[in-house]
């Protein structure tokens, strides 16, 4: 006879996908059952630790765990290629930016100097404090993207979740009495663009995943010239320059690449890779959009406009490119 405990093991363990609980199912709820008396079950229920350990596990089988059906490699390693896509200009945003900012504020003058340290000291502690979170806070991407392909795999989640905080700032500002951020929706899609690339890593990049590795090129050189590119960006095009200009040049090259690379080979390349770069270039779609909307029809602003709208055409073709290249990928699997 099913005890009321056994039943609630079984409904915690519908987390896990039909192929898993096929295989391990019974042993999971014998292992659950066999230290507890049979007439106080009734009166239990599983742990929090249980449920979570349960949860953990539904994850890591639905990404690519060992013997998994191919659905489920597929999705894990198109989560993981995407994660450490966006890791990648993540972490050269977070090198480049500052070293741009300092660049400039130190090599005109005593006024960009002073109007550079202002930020730390003239607003009051907690805004000095979190000026500084800003500019190194997001430096742990860098971390986390060496860390992830040298296969430290803790540490690089743990530094991706650190990184990501700063994009917080201007949703929980206001609680703390910030002025309300100026661009909601932008301030939004662009701390989605920082915690979804840190959760997808934290969960795809499990313990039972394959080690994570780039489709061409040595991490060093790839970071380099990712790093190039993102701070020749701004240089050659200031007037359109914003937060999200660079890395979405650097997603459009890269991309582009990843689509001639792929196209001359003779095997069929990283699985799912092809959406996981689409479900990228929409993220970044909707930072560009969202930036760029409230400048439209502001008199003054035609160079950044132009800009933003060529940059947005850029990202919305190649996203539908990847997108029918990633369905016929699933087609021809």
């Amino acid at each position: 006879m099913t005890t009321l405990l056994e039943a609630r093991y079984r409904a915690v363990l519908r987390l896990l996908p039909a192929y898993y609980r096929r295989e391990r199912e019974e042993e999971m709820v014998e292992t659950y059952l066999e230290d507890l008396d049979r007439d106080t079950q009734d009166q239990s229920r599983p742990t929090l630790g249980e449920v979570a350990s349960i949860a953990a596990l539904a994850v890591r089988s639905r990404l690519g765990a060992a013997g998994a059906p191919r659905p489920y490699v597929l999705l894990g390693s198109g989560v993981r290629l995407f994660a450490l896509a966006a890791v990648l200009l993540q972490a050269a945003s977070a090198v480049v930016e500052p070293v741009l900012q300092l660049t400039w504020s130190f090599t005109r003058g005593g006024v960009e100097r002073r109007l550079f340290l202002a930020q730390f000291t003239d607003h009051g502690l907690l805004t000095g404090v979190v000026t500084a979170a800003q500019l190194i806070l997001p430096l742990g991407w860098t971390a986390a993207y060496f860390a992830v392909l040298h296969d430290r795999r803790r540490l690089a989640r743990t530094c991706a979740l650190v990184a990501a905080v700063p994009s917080l700032w201007p949703l929980l500002g206001p609680l703390t009495g910030a002025l309300l951020p100026s661009m909601p929706a932008f301030a939004v899609t662009f701390a989605l663009l920082a915690w979804l690339p840190a959760l997808a890593l934290c969960a795809a990049h499990h313990r039972d995943a394959p080690e994570a590795r780039l489709p061409a090129g040595s991490p060093g050189l790839v970071f380099l010239a990712t790093c190039v590119l993102m701070g020749a960006s701004p240089v050659l095009l200031p007037s359109a320059s914003d937060l999200v200009w660079a890395p979405a040049n650097c997603f459009v090259v890269g991309a582009l690449g990843w689509l001639l690379w792929n196209a001359r080979r003779t095997d069929r390349g990283v699985p799912g890779g092809a959406l996981a770069l689409a479900g990228l270039g929409l993220l970044l779609l909707a930072v560009r959009v969202a930036a760029l909307y409230p400048w439209l029809r502001l008199p003054g602003a035609g160079g950044y406009v132009g800009g933003g709208l060529g940059q947005t055409a850029a990202l919305a073709l190649l996203t539908v490119v990847l997108a029918v290249a990633g369905c016929r990928e699933l087609a021809a699997r």
